[in-house]
């Protein structure tokens, strides 16, 4: 049996991260997810983040505007899904140059 990615969710607790978590985890993948320290204070946000433990999912705390936090948590992984949204997704260029700077994870863009 081939052996599951290590998977690195950022925006985890969005709308439609929070199901990427879910989905992840239940497929038996290492599942790893990007929280801020705010995130963990917010008291409906910090449900949802019980939740993903006891799914055994790893919280790694970080934030995509802080650079060395995403690319060691980028260290610990084999693929990475970005479920930012809104005003955050020109952002993502900050995460392609921690993935390049941590130099493990293959980039990928899918254009429907």
């Amino acid at each position: 049996m081939a052996q599951k990615s290590k998977i690195l969710i950022i925006g985890g607790t969005g709308y439609i991260g929070k199901f990427i978590v879910e989905a992840s985890a239940k497929e038996g993948h290492p599942t790893f997810v990007l929280v801020r320290e705010s995130t963990t204070k917010h008291p409906e946000k910090a449900k949802l983040l019980e939740n993903f433990k006891s799914l055994g999912a790893t919280l790694v705390h970080g934030d995509i505007y802080d650079h060395e936090s995403l690319v060691k948590a980028i260290k610990q992984v084999d693929v990475v899904i970005s479920t930012v949204g809104g005003p955050s997704i020109a952002d993502q260029v900050l995460l392609i140059a921690a993935i390049k700077e941590a130099g493990n994870v293959k980039v990928t863009f899918v254009d429907s």
